[in-house]
């Protein structure tokens, strides 16, 4: 579903990402983890061009992102363009950004209906469904304002979920959540890994991790230090650097 072909990303002098590789499978569950500033939550806006790689190339579902390929070079493409390959890609970020002035219901109707042009109908009873399935059916006419923080994230998953995506990325969902709201974000997520969405998710949830993903990978410094199996990664870390920031979370 997603393959990294040695991305890299500089801002200006500073080399955040350093020729990244990495594969994900068709419904696997990638966790990445790392301290502040390893370059995580940047390789995740790359995958769906909210950042322009510097170097090396990633495909979607056998789509190159944010470029066509012609005579062997590499161009950009339009943003309308880059645009639609984002509609396939849903993401969900650590602050909730949910329209204030629209109720839950109209937030995750809005995409559907001006982006993918469904009937007011449609969106509807699609929203309805996915705040169901996230746990929030008596939420739907409530607005933001007056949601929890868990509540909100959730409802900014089923905006996320409203589009269909083929891939859903996770940029540390639950950090700013009070420590009692985040297993309610988790438990959905949890449900989401079950029904078979492939899904990168950058947390510092180690617990999360070991119950659901299927590959783990450790960045530092712009590079990936140590993947695996969160089993084998979490209990028998190889790399110093590793070892040495697990010490401190677990």
């Amino acid at each position: 579903m997603v393959l990294a072909d040695r991305v890299s990303k500089s801002f200006g002098t500073n080399q955040v990402l350093k020729s990244i590789s990495l594969t994900v499978k068709r419904g696997e569950v990638m966790c990445l983890v790392g301290p502040s500033g390893s370059g995580k939550s940047t390789f995740l806006r790359c995958i769906n061009h909210l950042e322009v790689v510097s170097a090396g190339r990633l495909s979607v579902d056998g789509d190159l992102i944010g470029y066509r390929e012609a005579n062997g070079r590499l161009y950009e493409l339009h943003p309308r363009e880059a645009a639609r390959q984002r509609r396939e890609i849903g993401m969900v970020f650590q602050l909730f950004n949910l329209f204030p002035h629209m109720t839950a219901l109209q937030n995750v109707m809005e995409a559907p209906q001006v982006v993918k042009g469904l009937s007011k109908t449609q969106a509807e009873q699609r929203a309805r469904d996915l705040l169901d399935r996230v746990g929030l059916a008596d939420r739907s006419d409530y607005y933001p304002a007056h949601l929890s923080g868990g509540q909100q994230q959730r409802v900014a998953i089923a905006r996320a979920l409203a589009m269909e995506p083929k891939l859903m990325l996770f940029d540390e969902p639950t950090s700013a959540l009070d420590p009692e709201l985040v297993g309610e974000v988790l438990d959905v997520m949890k449900g989401l890994a079950k029904s078979g969405m492939t899904m990168i998710v950058v947390t510092h949830e180690m617990g999360f991790a070991r119950e659901v993903a299927d590959s783990f990978v450790f960045m530092d410094g712009g590079v990936v230090m140590e993947s695996g199996k969160p089993s084998e990664v979490l209990a028998n870390p190889q790399h110093k650097r590793t070892q040495a920031f697990l010490s401190k979370v677990l």
